[in-house]
């Protein structure tokens, strides 16, 4: 299986593990794991145009570092979006790579989704994962699984094996 992870993470963060982790357990499984650091990419919020459904047949009008992701959208059989909570949800980089799906409207082969999410305090994370359910629901992917982290257990080796042996199971 072909798995993009988009890391949302804008710098060196608990996340990294966490992917790196995720990685691991799914390449031991056999799996094709790319990853994609959209925290540090440019990449601008949907201006909703229209542009891509009108002229643009799906592209969108913006050219920033979205067109270096969105084959990733196309191609991946999973997709996994991995993220520090920033005030409550999903980074704004991480926002920003979503919402500009919406030129192709949804991954177009992945049939799995993940989400790993860290911070530094715990009970944080209930918009972010509404919103990830939302969007999968819309997009008719099932939810593999949703795996948090807060505070010492972040980079703790007990979290990180949680999430090696959750990519295995893929």
């Amino acid at each position: 299986m072909k798995i993009a992870v988009f890391n949302g993470s804008p710098r060196k963060e608990n996340t990294t593990a966490m992917v790196q982790a995720f990685r691991e357990g799914a390449e031991a499984a056999g799996h094709e794991v790319e990853e994609y650091q959209v925290g540090k990419m440019k990449i601008a919020g949907c201006l909703g145009c229209e542009y891509c459904h009108t002229k643009g047949e799906g592209s969108c009008i913006q050219k920033d570092d979205f067109e270096k992701i969105l084959p990733a959208y196309m191609e991946a059989d999973m997709v996994v979006f991995a993220s520090p909570i920033y005030y409550f949800t999903l980074t704004a980089q991480m926002e920003a790579a979503i919402q500009r799906v919406y030129c192709i409207g949804k991954p177009l082969k992945a049939t799995k989704a993940a989400m790993l999410l860290s911070s530094g305090s715990p009970g944080v994370y209930d918009g972010a994962i509404a919103q990830f359910r939302g969007y999968m629901s819309f997009a008719g992917i099932e939810e593999a699984g949703i795996i948090t982290a807060n505070g010492a257990e972040n980079k703790s080796e007990a979290k990180l094996n949680e999430i090696r042996e959750f990519a295995k199971t893929l």
